[in-house]
């Protein structure tokens, strides 16, 4: 990581998290992101091809000068870095990790900045990351910036911090309680002489089968 702005932001997602996979979204305190807030936004992940911006930073709106509420963050990209990135984001979910990348931003006239991109997972309604705090910093300071819009971004370089130094490989509890969640949907509750059985419908293979 090359800005002190996205060091200081990982530190605090990282202290946030703990030993999970990553932390709730809210969890996040403004407050508590210092001069970086107007650099950061959230996003909601939809499906694998589609993460919404819920906010974005004044900072990031001033230097696009535009608003990004509701639009696909990947469609902002050319077409071989929205694949690449949906993929990294899509992995990063389920194993934890900041996505962090170098990226070139661009004017209509030509001119262009390079920044530093992170995108940390968040938790919020499902077992895997479901929402993603990002940060889009400028390593240089052109006078021009904020002035002229940015029209294009792609990206340079790209790599996955693990926290822990590699990805996790252990399944969230829920996924591995899965199968049998499934069958509780179809199972009744049938009490007789104070014990208590779980019936369910059609049986574990083929035919009606009960258990205490």
């Amino acid at each position: 990581m090359r800005h002190a702005a996205t060091q200081g932001l990982f530190t605090y997602w990282n202290d946030l998290r703990g030993d999970r996979l990553a932390p709730g979204r809210f969890e996040l305190e403004p407050g508590q992101m210092g001069d970086t807030l107007p650099d950061t936004f959230i996003l909601q992940r939809e499906d694998a091809g589609s993460f919404s911006f819920r906010i974005a930073g004044t900072r990031v709106c001033a230097r696009f000068k535009r608003e990004f509420r509701g639009h696909n963050f990947l469609s902002e990209w050319p077409q071989a870095d929205r694949e690449m990135l949906g993929s990294l984001m899509n992995s990063v979910s389920v194993k934890g990790g900041c996505v962090l990348l170098l990226v070139q931003a661009e004017t209509a006239s030509g001119r262009f900045v390079t920044a530093e991109m992170a995108l940390l997972p968040l938790l919020h309604l499902q077992p895997f990351a479901d929402r993603f705090l990002g940060s889009l910093v400028p390593l240089d300071s052109p006078a021009w910036l904020g002035f002229e819009p940015i029209a294009a971004i792609s990206i340079l370089s790209h790599e996955i911090v693990w926290p822990a130094g590699e990805a996790r490989t252990e399944a969230p509890a829920c996924e591995r309680q899965a199968p049998f969640e499934a069958r509780l949907r179809h199972a009744s509750i049938v009490r007789s002489d104070r014990r208590q059985f779980r019936v369910f419908e059609g049986g574990l293979s083929g035919a009606s089968e009960a258990k205490p």
